[in-house]
């Protein structure tokens, strides 16, 4: 089989031949028909210190299933997150990481929806809105932030703001159903709100912190680190709170499934979009990365063995 690898941090990214693997108890094999691409993942090829496999979403078709697999079989259509070689024809998922694919849906769907529309839904949970509060979600125009600003308005925000690094992102995200988009470089991003969903991490901590109002509430799941000074906290009574959606997947397996079934009938129902920004083939992932690096996409990246 084909798979995407590199050798040194910052890459490049390559193709090669590599066995079929094998599935383990407890893991299904699957041939991957969509993965996506994640800034996590990108910054694991720029600064790990040793190369690591490149996984993630995938979504595909079961072909073999390991020993003591319960739930799924040859055939079966499945999504999730893969912690190996997860660029690739073929790739191995754990059992509880994977959900089945609804007939209606495709590999792409899968790919764009599950994954970030949970960490979006997690985040939001995490935040606690009450219906006609406000909520601000960086990184607006992004996999995540673009179901999370969706999801904002299908749960009873009374105002959706959008944040995003650049002016034509605006569009997109108020297509979304954002009411007011901010820029990253703006001295404010508009009337306080109630909650932020932030997603960059950095030095976006402060100007994040800076647009809630007392006794608002950050949400912070983002790979790319940060400092919050506890003064910023004080002033106005503020809350932040950490959210990592592996968390949930391995120690609260019910609330994981209940959050993916609310995920596909809201898709069913036309209600939550997921938008794909560029499908590219294996061989053409660095261009993937590039994409994503450069905070280019809207919507989702997606990789097609």
């Amino acid at each position: 089989m084909r798979r995407v690898r590199y050798e040194s941090t910052g890459g490049p990214l390559f193709l090669e031949e590599a066995p079929v693997p094998e599935p383990g108890p407890g893991e299904v094999l699957v041939r991957v028909e969509a993965a996506g691409v994640t800034l996590p993942v990108v910054r694991k090829v720029t600064e790990a210190a040793e190369p690591v496999p490149l996984g993630g979403e995938i979504a595909g078709e079961v072909v073999v299933a390991g020993e003591g697999v319960t739930r799924f079989r040859a055939g079966d259509r499945v999504t999730g997150l893969c912690f190996g070689h997860g660029y690739a024809d073929f790739a191995l998922l754990q059992e509880p990481m994977a959900s089945p694919v609804p007939d209606d849906a495709s590999a792409v769907d899968a790919v764009a929806l599950v994954r970030g529309g949970l960490v979006a839904l997690g985040a939001l949970d995490a935040a606690r809105p009450a219906t006609g509060e406000s909520v601000l979600v960086t990184a607006a125009a992004s996999g995540v932030g673009h179901l999370a600003v969706q999801l904002a308005r299908i749960r009873g925000a009374g105002r959706v703001v959008g944040a995003v690094s650049g002016p034509g992102k605006a569009d997109f995200v108020r297509s979304l159903g954002a009411d007011d988009c901010a820029l990253y470089g703006d001295a404010r991003w508009g009337e306080p709100v109630d909650c932020v969903l932030e997603a960059v991490g950095g030095d976006l901590h402060t100007p994040a912190l800076a647009a809630l109002a007392p006794h608002g509430r950050l949400v912070a799941y983002s790979s790319g680190g940060g400092t919050i000074r506890a003064y910023d906290l004080l002033v106005g009574a503020k809350s932040v709170i950490g959210f990592q959606m592996a968390l949930i997947a391995r120690g609260r397996p019910q609330l994981y499934e209940r959050w993916r079934q609310e995920l596909w009938r809201l898709f069913a129902d036309g209600a939550l979009r997921p938008s794909v920004h560029g499908e590219f083939a294996l061989e053409d992932a660095a261009k993937a990365h590039a994409v994503v690096e450069a905070r280019g996409n809207l919507g989702k990246v997606v990789l097609r063995p």
